[in-house]
């Protein structure tokens, strides 16, 4: 079949002749991907009755596509996108940009581009050594059921479930599991109710801070702290304040005297895998209930704790609701799936479900489903105890890598987790080394994006296991030792 005549559109008011404005379409479509090699091109008589134009004003401007090889003429077959096309034009068009009129810069009333995310190449996994948090290791993954619960979620049992629009509704199976299995593991108990799906935990997170935080209104962080919180949080225009944190955690003594919320990662800190004592809990607890502040609690890799049974959730120990749950199944089953969910009273699920209903409705009901299937029959649980396994055997040869080369782990990381916490000598800026090291083949993290703003520490850096053969690791880390040491001399 041929390139439907619809694809193409004469802008108006181009001051280039109709043969240029045509042949730059071709040449735009060919190049973006649009029109593919060996495709067949409307024919000269389709286009120009859709484009208004005469025949032999299309024919012109096939030849001379074809002269600059990006058609090819096959006799009475018509035209066809050539299989040679170059990678950009060779022959001039206008340049449309220069007419612009629009001053953005005045135009755009807030700004979300200027925040700088962690630097990952999109390339990753071409790299030898990739030590970067939060990617998925593909041999660990279930595939051949994760595809079994997805045309299971497609059958004609489900089809009802994945057809309608449930509004602000969830899919009942799945919070039925998150109730009955994934929410008693951490202590906690609740309601459907009490439950949102959402698509991912930052989405979770932004949920929160919108509706809790305006510019009246005080949060405080832990720093170094999740990258994307901060972010969040600053476009509430709320005041933040950082708070340092120690070997365990988040210390409550230090919170201020006037706090409308406080967002903590109490099982699992990020970046620095510390675990918040129970004790420190309790004092966390007690304090939102005498001061009547808000505690959200990001239940960080909780399902990673492979070293040693996890702590119970905060949710868990607070009888006075100050609590507000977030859980993910990005780091356990695989990012890309951006599905998570909130657990909170009543009152504060309403508005987060009305809040969501502005922007998405719900998440797709086929994820949903799926997830569902892949948690009811037992695939989810086998993964976990999969991912305990090969990552203990990991965090073991690291451990044994990092102290034959010499290199410090600030983070304890007691109960598991997929990462270490690291610091080099005093004068090393990890910015630099990561950069270094992408020559070697090996990928870090360098550790200044979790700092506050102006209190940056150069020398921090993360090396997660999630994403590297335990084969690889030895190596990997001795180009990081062996660039470490260039840089100290």
């Amino acid at each position: 079949m041929a390139i439907p005549a619809e694809t193409f559109f004469l802008r108006p008011n181009n001051e280039a002749s109709l043969q240029q404005q045509i042949q730059g379409l071709v040449v735009e479509s060919i190049l973006s991907g649009r029109c593919l090699p060996g495709e067949k091109m409307p024919s000269s008589r389709k286009l120009a009755e859709h484009l208004g134009v005469a025949r032999i004003t299309v024919t012109i401007a096939y030849t001379e596509l074809v002269s600059n090889e990006y058609l090819v003429s096959k006799g009475r077959s018509g035209y066809f996108v050539a299989h040679t096309a170059p990678s950009r034009p060779k022959f001039n068009l206008p340049d449309q940009s220069e007419k612009m009129q629009v001053d953005w810069n005045r135009t755009i009333g807030q700004r979300f581009s200027e925040h700088v995310p962690l630097v990952r190449p999109d390339n990753w996994r071409d790299y030898t050594y990739p030590f970067i948090y939060g990617q998925s290791d593909s041999r660990l993954f279930d595939h051949h059921n994760w595809r079994n619960c997805a045309l299971k979620a497609v059958g004609r049992k489900d089809f009802d479930t994945l057809a309608t629009d449930y509004y602000e509704r969830d899919d009942p199976m799945l919070v039925e599991f998150i109730l009955k299995h994934i929410l008693p593991r951490r202590g906690i108990k609740a309601r459907p109710e009490e439950i949102l799906i959402t698509m991912g935990a930052q989405h979770a997170l932004w949920i929160t801070a919108q509706i809790l935080l305006t510019q009246r209104r005080t949060a405080a962080i832990e720093n170094p702290c999740y990258p994307g919180l901060r972010q969040i949080l600053s476009q509430t225009r709320c005041n933040t304040i950082s708070i340092d944190v120690d070997a365990a955690g988040l210390p409550p003594e230090d919170l201020p005297e006037t706090l409308d919320v406080v967002f903590t990662t109490p099982s699992h800190h990020c970046p620095t895998n510390a675990t918040m004592p129970v004790a420190r809990r309790q004092r966390l607890l007690d304090l939102a209930a005498d001061r009547g502040f808000i505690i959200v609690e990001d239940d960080y890799e909780f399902e990673i704790s492979f070293l040693k049974s996890p702590s119970p959730a905060l949710k868990s120990l607070d009888p006075a609701g100050s609590v507000i749950y977030v859980g993910s199944f990005s780091k356990s089953l695989f990012p890309g799936l951006r599905l998570g969910y909130l657990v909170a009273s009543e009152p504060f699920i309403r508005e987060a479900r009305a809040l969501r209903s502005l922007v998405l409705r719900h998440p797709p009901g086929l994820i949903q489903r799926t997830a569902a299937y892949f948690l009811s029959l037992g695939y989810y649980d086998s993964q976990i105890a999969r991912m305990g396994r090969i990552y203990r055997k990991r965090r073991s040869i690291m451990e044994q890598s990092l102290k034959e080369n010499g290199l410090t782990q600030n983070g304890q990381g007691t109960f598991g987790g997929s990462s270490f916490w690291m610091r080099a000598q005093e004068g090393i800026d990890s910015s630099s080394l990561a950069m270094k090291l992408r020559q070697d083949g090996v990928l870090i993290e360098a550790g200044r994006a979790f700092f506050k703003s102006g209190e940056e520490q150069p020398g921090y850096y993360r090396l997660a296991y999630s994403s590297i053969a335990s084969a690889r690791i030895p190596d990997g880390i001795a180009h990081i030792a062996q660039r470490i040491e260039e840089a100290s001399r």
